[in-house]
């Protein structure tokens, strides 16, 4: 088998693969599905732009509420993400997915409110809509620049003072742009582009989608995902409105559906992202963060429950505690680093021989325990004698040993407190033997 490279062309077995070639034609089958996609929705818009659909001006209301609503939701859920992970990148776009929710609230409230009164269409864009999809854009930016400089918040509350600064004083210049304009701007029906001035906002979302997408070749969260697609959505949404020739129209509509969609996309992302975390914070509070047994309040949870069974059931249950002998010696010898290393070969071997039902954990500093459902004194004998050999033949360096005591419910305890008391003197009096070392023909003995 021979593999040669050169000119981009690998040689593999006598099968040449071009490499390149590949790549360019995966390339340019995905830019032909691109413009395929785009030609299609060419004459979609075309279609919907010839049409005489008009909506209730209390559907658009209730499209634009919604979508403020579901940006509260996401700014709730960035925020409990930021409080976990002290990223960035949730703070910033929580407070500018609050103000831009907020503004577009305002302005589709006030739009419904002036058709109630006057009920020709008017044929300005605006100005509230624009202010707030484009400062919406700009907070997707921002929050971009800021998480590529300095990613994790260092103090909490100096961070959302600033976090507030800054959105605010984009906000307002935002709004000082669009409302210090002579007059609105208009719609002008049967140009290329009716609504020119919403292809702004679509540039300044196209930017923050080519930002998501080169930032998921660094970190691809589900967050981080749903921000590309629904930064993407956001330029359809505009790219869509631009073909608008009067409120309510069928692109008008279709444009706030997909705004909507952007941010459920957005918030389906942060709470798959959120539960994750949540499912990880729960994995790390009931685990020993250098063994990965554990740790010693879930050995609690589970004695507390095999107790509960035995008592329903009547049968019996057993513990076995393990300390691993001479750690000092180990550490005065070869480092901590490698008597760290000891113990995490020891809840490997512990890991690695259990059934699905025990439950290892690391009770405290080099001791270990090992909870045995339905099981007898001759049985946890066998287990202990087997972790003892595995242990023995692990084939690394320097050589371990454990020393084990057992205790069964109810026999030699009733509680807890009785059953770790003693196991703890099984444990205790094997170690003034010395007979834990390796013995294995008299572990059954000495337990």
């Amino acid at each position: 088998m021979q593999l040669e490279r050169g000119g981009g062309v690998v040689s593999f077995g006598g099968l040449a693969v071009d490499g390149a070639g590949k790549f360019g034609r995966a390339f340019r089958i995905r830019l032909a599905l691109i413009a395929a996609a785009g030609a299609a929705y060419s004459v979609l818009l075309w279609v919907l732009r010839s049409s005489s659909y008009a909506a209730e001006p209390l559907l658009d209301t209730y499209l634009q509420m919604a979508g403020s609503l579901i940006a509260f939701t996401f700014a709730a859920n960035a925020l409990v993400r930021f409080r976990g992970t002290r990223d960035r990148m949730s703070l910033i776009l929580a407070f500018g997915f609050v103000v831009a929710g907020l503004i577009e609230a305002g302005a589709s409230m006030a739009l419904y409110r002036g058709m109630l009164v006057t009920p020709s269409v008017s044929d300005e864009i605006s100005l509230g809509w624009l202010a707030g999809r484009t400062l919406l854009g700009i907070v997707l930016l921002a929050s971009l620049v800021v998480e590529r400089r300095i990613p994790v918040s260092r103090d909490p509350g100096k961070e959302i003072a600033g976090v507030v600064l800054i959105v605010g004083a984009s906000a307002y210049l935002t709004s000082v742009f669009y409302f210090m304009l002579p007059r609105a701007p208009k719609i002008h029906p049967g140009a290329f582009l009716p609504r020119s001035w919403d292809m702004l906002p679509a540039a300044i979302f196209v930017a923050a989608t080519l930002g998501f997408a080169f930032r998921l070749r660094r970190v691809s969260t589900a967050l981080d995902r749903a921000l590309c697609v629904g930064a993407a959505l956001n330029v359809i949404c505009h790219v869509t409105i631009s073909q608008s020739q009067r409120v309510l129209d069928a692109p008008y509509t279709l444009s706030h559906v997909l705004m909507v969609m952007s941010y459920v996309v957005v918030l389906g992302g942060t709470l798959l992202d959120n539960a994750q975390l949540f499912d990880q914070v729960s994995r790390l509070a009931a685990s020993d963060s250098l063994t990965g047994l554990a740790n010693h309040r879930r050995l609690l949870e589970a004695l507390e429950s095999e107790i509960q069974r035995s008592r329903r059931t009547g049968r019996s249950f057993s513990l076995l505690l393990f300390d691993l002998d001479d750690l000092k010696k180990i550490n005065d010898k070869f480092g901590h680093l490698m008597g760290s290393h000891a113990i995490k070969r020891l809840g490997m071997v512990l890991r690695s021989n259990s059934r699905a039902i025990d439950v290892p954990a690391r009770y405290g500093g080099d001791e270990f325990a090992l909870v045995l459902p339905e099981t007898g004194p001759h049985e946890a004998e066998q287990t202990a004698a087997r972790i003892c050999a595995r242990l023995a033949q692990d084939g690394e360096e320097p050589a371990i040993s454990v020393s084990v005591g057992q205790a069964v419910y109810p026999q030699d305890g009733a509680s807890i407190e009785q059953l770790l008391g003693a196991a703890d003197l099984a444990l205790y009096r094997m170690k003034r033997r010395g007979e834990g070392r390796l013995r294995l023909h008299q572990i059954a003995a000495c337990l």
